[in-house]
């Protein structure tokens, strides 16, 4: 007989059967095993991210690397205390941690690392990166976001902003939620239901950035980022289609210099880019 919880819960969440159970597994699999099953806390899927972005690249011939920077607050407290502890695995990926004295510092540091590739020596192909912060910390960084994303994204770079969220107002001074900041930016949001999500549009949110130019804003609340569960990872389970119907205009929507704020390539563009869904492929009854 089904149970209910088999039947409303997601496939990440059922127990495997005994006969399944993998005796090798340890706590550090979270982190080295690249596919199959993991047990891991929203926030160590937030660490893990870079490295699974890592792979795609590499398997797709980029020499790229990554860069975190921000400043800690709730519900991603811990998130910091978190990159130190995997350290050595993100240094082995070709991952730089360095927090920032403040939210608008890390953020204007993640902006100069899609400037790299302007000037010559530049040692990788590219450099995709992840701001965090708490909603107020949003708040105060809106001159960094405004302009970084006007600027543009490196074509094999890329820019997540994490907000960390407390509609509860738990441990905040006042509630707070960060879609019409980013909206005000004009950031496109990803806003993961669960660890399980978390994991998997990253991968969507970095090729977003890197196709459309847009830093890409990721919701994060303590009923994500603070549960913890088993979850499927797989780098490569989403396979990214880029448009082919979409006309960019003249130079595309990465950054450039120079680069003249009113030469007719817009935010408004990219943003329409972003948010434009795919053409359906055609059925049996359309293509005849």
């Amino acid at each position: 007989m089904t149970s209910t919880a088999e039947l409303t819960s997601p496939d990440s969440a059922n127990q495997p059967g005994l006969d399944t159970f993998d005796r090798d597994y340890t706590l550090e699999h979270k982190y080295t095993r690249r596919d199959g099953r993991i047990y891991l806390s929203g926030v160590q899927a937030l660490v893990r991210l870079p490295l699974m972005q890592q792979l795609r690249d590499a398997a797709a011939g980029l020499n790229t690397a990554g860069f975190i920077s921000g400043y800690r607050g709730s519900p991603l407290g811990g998130f910091d205390l978190e990159l130190w502890r995997a350290r050595k695995h993100l240094e082995a990926a070709k991952v730089r941690f360095q927090p920032g004295l403040n939210e608008d510092l890390g953020a204007t540091m993640v902006w100069g690392t899609q400037q790299t590739n302007l000037f010559p020596g530049a040692r990788v192909h590219g450099v995709y990166a992840m701001w965090y912060g708490k909603g107020p910390g949003v708040d105060r960084c809106g001159d960094v976001f405004k302009h970084g994303n006007a600027a543009g994204t490196w074509r094999n770079g890329g820019v997540l902003a994490l907000a960390a969220d407390d509609h509860a107002c738990r441990s905040s001074t006042l509630p707070h939620g960060s879609e019409d900041e980013f909206v005000s930016a004009m950031m496109p949001v990803l806003n993961p239901a669960g660890v399980q999500d978390i994991l998997d549009p990253a991968a969507v949110g970095w090729a977003m950035s890197r196709y459309t130019g847009r830093w890409i804003g990721f919701k994060t609340i303590a009923e994500t980022v603070e549960s913890s569960a088993s979850v499927q990872v797989d780098p490569f389970a989403r396979q990214i289609v880029l448009p082919e119907d979409f006309e960019l205009p003249p130079g595309g929507l990465n950054i450039r210099w120079p680069d003249p704020p009113l030469d007719g390539r817009c935010a408004c563009t990219a943003t329409r880019c972003a948010l434009r869904r795919p053409s359906p492929a055609p059925t049996a009854s359309t293509a005849s």
